[in-house]
């Protein structure tokens, strides 16, 4: 229902206030689509309900990439800022990010509502390295 009501409110182009829509139209929008700035677009998109898309969908992937690449992530640690940008897609880290990013992103990540195996593993990790408020 979000794709074909981003279709008709995209018709006849991109709108100019395409922020007063809800977020959730923007999981069907590329960044390059958007009006604003990339990293704006993922403000946005992090306050979306990304579980509109499955876990593991192929667009949810993509943003993640895109949201990576925007924010100019090279390697696996995230910071705080940029974890706060990147909101509920937080949930689709993998195992990789969430060692290398350690106690930053455990209370972002308990808004998820489950882990794929390779995450409970990392955060485990993370929780036993005793290097954390929480373990």
């Amino acid at each position: 229902q979000l794709s074909c009501l981003l279709k008709m409110v995209t018709l006849h182009g991109i709108p100019k206030d395409l922020d007063s829509y809800p977020e959730d139209l923007l999981l069907f929008l590329s960044p390059s689509e958007y009006a604003g700035s990339c990293r704006q677009f993922f403000v946005n998109v992090g306050k979306a309900n990304v579980d509109v898309l499955p876990r593991g969908a192929p667009r949810r992937q993509q943003l993640l990439l895109e949201a990576l690449q925007c924010l100019g992530i090279p390697g696996t640690e995230i910071s705080e800022e940029n974890a706060a940008v990147l909101g509920r897609l937080v949930c689709d880290l993998g195992g990789e990010h969430i060692r290398s990013s350690g106690e930053r992103l455990l209370q972002d990540l308990s808004r998820c509502g489950s882990f794929l195996p390779e995450q409970e593993e990392a955060i485990r990790d993370v929780l036993s390295s005793g290097n954390t408020t929480f373990g």
